[in-house]
């Protein structure tokens, strides 16, 4: 199989928005901006300004806070399934190499509870 190179990758636009929001979230940016607005927040709870103010603020972080669960949880399977897939790949490549165990992700937790612990008796 052929290389995969960024350049081949075509991804749709929901792919292109989570990527791109998946490096800005990530990086010291959305950091600097959150710490920003978390001392706006605090000076605004300090001199008892506009209760509109903190409403807004208190819903806005509950919005961003609802939908980053779902990117980090989409990235994280993205991820996953990118590491699965090579190390089946090593797996493959290794002579000598048992396959027995190439698709264990798709077992269940008790299943894999009880393979562990049979690794363990060895």
């Amino acid at each position: 199989m052929a290389g995969v190179s960024s350049q081949n990758i075509k991804a749709g636009p929901f792919e292109k928005l989570a990527v791109a929001l998946t490096k800005f979230t990530g990086g010291t940016g959305a950091f600097i901006l959150a710490f920003c607005i978390v001392i706006v927040w605090g000076l605004t709870r300090l001199f008892n300004l506009s209760e509109n103010w903190q409403l807004a603020i208190n819903n806005g972080t509950a919005i961003i806070t609802f939908l980053m669960v779902f990117l980090i949880q989409r990235t994280q399977n993205k991820d996953s399934l990118a590491v699965q897939l090579k190390l089946n790949e090593l797996i493959a490549a290794a002579k000598g190499a048992s396959n027995k165990l190439i698709d264990v992700e798709n077992l269940s937790e008790r299943d894999l509870n009880n393979l562990k612990s049979k690794q363990d008796i060895k």
